[in-house]
C-alpha cells in the first residue's frame, strides 16, 4: 500500500522500553501488532509480574485471539532476563550473555556456541 506506517515506528507497537521493566521488539503482521500495542502490551504483563515467557506468549495469544494476527518478539527485562517467543512457522532469532550465543530459526529450536574472546 502507497503511504503505509507500519508498525515499526509506532511506539508500542514494533518497539517499547522502559528502564525500570524492559524492553521488547517486535516482528509479524503490522496492522495487527498495532492493534493491540504488542510491545506495550508485553510489558504491561512484565509489570504485573510475569515473566518475559508468560508475557509474550500472554500477548501474542491475545493478538491470535482477537485480530487473527501473528507475530514474535524478542523480550529483554530490567535484569537482563530474556526471550525470542512467536507465533508464525518461523522467526530468526538471537541474543549472547555472558558469552553464549543462542539462537534459532523453528518452533521449539535454541542453539548455543561458546564464544571466544578476539585477539
Amino acid at each position: 500500500m502507497v503511504g503505509r506506517v507500519g508498525d515499526t515506528p509506532i511506539i508500542g507497537s514494533g518497539g517499547y522500553a522502559d528502564n525500570l521493566v524492559g524492553a521488547v521488539s517486535a516482528t509479524g503482521h503490522g496492522e495487527s501488532i498495532m492493534k493491540v500495542t504488542l510491545a506495550r502490551l508485553i510489558l504491561f504483563h512484565m509489570e504485573q509480574g510475569k515473566t518475559p515467557e508468560e508475557a509474550a506468549d500472554s500477548a501474542l495469544h491475545y493478538m491470535e485471539k482477537r485480530v487473527h494476527g501473528r507475530g514474535g518478539v524478542i523480550v529483554i527485562s530490567k535484569t537482563g532476563e530474556w526471550t525470542a517467543r512467536f507465533t508464525t512457522k518461523r522467526m530468526a532469532w538471537a541474543g549472547i550473555k555472558e558469552g553464549i550465543l543462542t539462537y534459532g530459526l523453528n518452533p521449539g529450536e535454541t542453539i548455543q556456541e561458546i564464544l571466544k574472546p578476539l585477539k
